[in-house]
């Protein structure tokens, strides 16, 4: 299931705010953490640039954004 699929089920099943709101952090929570987790297992640290920072993934350059893109992508989110 899609980050985006994840949010919507939630927000179009869950009638009471107060667990809705929780359920949103869970899955946000989730996502944060399988990204850094992704992050970690492949991708190396290079350079602080005025472009931001910039990261070696499969021997090639990207900036944070770039990655978090890529990211999703590869996971279908």
């Amino acid at each position: 299931m899609t980050l985006k699929e994840k949010f919507k089920q939630w927000l179009d099943t869950n009638p009471r705010e107060q667990i809705r709101e929780v359920q949103l952090e869970i899955i946000a929570e989730e996502f944060a953490m399988s990204f850094g987790r992704w992050m970690a297992s492949g991708v190396e640290f290079i350079d602080d640039t005025e472009q931001g920072r910039i990261y070696d993934y499969r021997h090639k350059r990207y900036t944070t954004e770039q990655l978090l893109e890529i990211f999703k992508k590869e996971h279908n989110l």
